[in-house]
């Protein structure tokens, strides 16, 4: 028998864009972390036709079907009154959810009216899935042999207190969740995606751990999932295949899970007990704001100089007239002299600066619009390297990537420990 279970997220607004669906992928993470398979997720609006549509189809492929949305007091919440109508139910009002409903109005100082009495009425047969924080309560529902219904609001807190204090327990106790499936999750940087599959392409087509890869933002992950009795067990399988593919990989990968470019710097910082300071000409403080959104940061982060004109160029950072006259602001030469300024300014160990074109105007057939130069500086050496992001994306994204650029640039050298 297929044990596997589908979410089905109903309501226009969501159909539209208009909110982001949060509830699919919260669902998605816990029935993992219980180990149930989950195959599919279909959305759809507020419409019973297309609700039985979906229902049919869900049934085909899936015994436990999870809904959210629907199910308030308003005409288009027609979730309930949908599915009862499809697996040739009555609804019936439960005497216990309106005294619920009238004591929850009480408090607030109003009276139960018509339309709110409505959450009051299931399916027959059904059993209720109590909404502590809410007034729409949803339903624990067997309507075939072999098939579980669980539904839930559309309100992201009501639906996870509701999962947490009733929906995980029944599926614990009733045979749903058999183990873990858990997942860590590898973040590569400088890498693209094909790049990184080719290295690590004997892994893909493993059946338990699972190795998946992604791309967004620049950044490309690695997902390595394992089936288990537990977490631990889990990790026992995972660990080796994560070791493989650092080996395989080496530094082009910075971090895991919930990790950020700058938390792992900033661990290397103060390990090496270093310090940094940033001169930021194109990124207009995203380094710095990288930096200082990591607690702790004032331990080894100095500081920084935002040098958009050639004027604090000069003045602040110490880059000679004549270099910006000959090189142009955005340069090799530029981007080391505004590395050693802010170094030497500032008496860090490390001096960060970047210099570019981010767009959407300002470039040229020599200097096109996302051309960067990020510059690192020691007490032992100044480098510089050149950056030339796609010109398809915005402004904000060049200016990002760049950001995350140069954090990685100085992540490498310590790692090296070339200082």
């Amino acid at each position: 028998m297929n044990r596997s279970a589908e979410i089905i997220c109903v309501g226009t607004e969501l159909l539209l864009g208009d909110i982001l669906n949060g509830n699919a992928q919260y669902l998605a993470q816990q029935l993992a972390s219980l180990g149930i398979a989950h195959h599919y997720q279909t959305v759809v609006g507020d419409n019973p036709t297309r609700l039985k549509r979906a229902v049919a189809i869900a049934c085909e492929r899936a015994r436990l079907l999870i809904f959210t949305g629907g199910l308030g007091p308003t005409p288009d919440d027609l979730t309930l009154a949908t599915l009862a109508e499809f697996f040739d139910t009555d609804l019936a009002e439960r005497p216990e959810i309106v005294a619920d409903l009238e004591a929850k109005f009480a408090s607030r100082g109003r009276t139960l009216n018509k339309t709110s009495r409505r959450q009051a009425q299931l399916p027959k047969g059904a059993d209720i899935l109590p909404n502590p924080v809410g007034t729409a309560p949803g339903v624990i529902w067997e309507p075939r042999n072999g098939l579980s219904v669980l539904t839930f609001p559309g309100v992201p807190w009501e639906m996870k207190t509701m999962w947490e204090t009733t929906a995980v327990p029944y599926l614990q106790n009733s045979g749903w969740a058999k183990g873990v499936i858990h997942s860590r999750m590898l973040k590569f940087w400088g890498m693209g995606e094909t790049t990184l599959a080719k290295q690590v392409q004997p892994l893909l087509f493993a059946e338990n751990p699972t190795v998946a890869t992604y791309a967004l933002g620049g950044e490309v992950k690695l997902r390595v999932s394992a089936r288990a009795e537990s977490i631990e067990a889990a990790n026992a399988l995972i660990d080796p295949v994560v070791d493989e593919i650092r080996q395989i990989t080496g530094t082009a990968c910075y971090g895991q899970d919930s990790e950020t470019m700058a938390e792992v710097v900033g661990q290397l910082l103060l390990a090496q007990k270093q310090t940094v300071s940033v001169a930021e000409s194109c990124t207009g403080g995203g380094i710095g704001q990288l930096l200082t959104a990591v607690a702790g940061s004032s331990g080894y982060f100095w500081g920084g100089i935002i040098s958009y004109d050639n004027r604090v160029k000069q003045g602040l950072l110490g880059v000679e007239a004549s270099v910006l006259a000959q090189q142009g602001a955005v340069s090799a030469e530029v981007a080391a002299a505004m590395a050693t300024g802010v170094r030497d300014r500032t008496g860090t160990h490390w001096g960060i600066s970047v210099t570019g074109i981010a767009g959407p105007g300002g470039g040229s057939v020599e200097k096109p619009i996302g051309l960067v130069y990020v510059g690192l500086s020691s007490r032992h050496f100044t480098r510089t390297e050149k950056f030339l992001f796609n010109q398809s994306l915005t402004r904000e994204q060049i200016r990002q990537r760049t950001a995350l650029s140069a954090l990685n640039l100085l992540r490498i050298e310590l790692l090296g420990k070339n200082n």
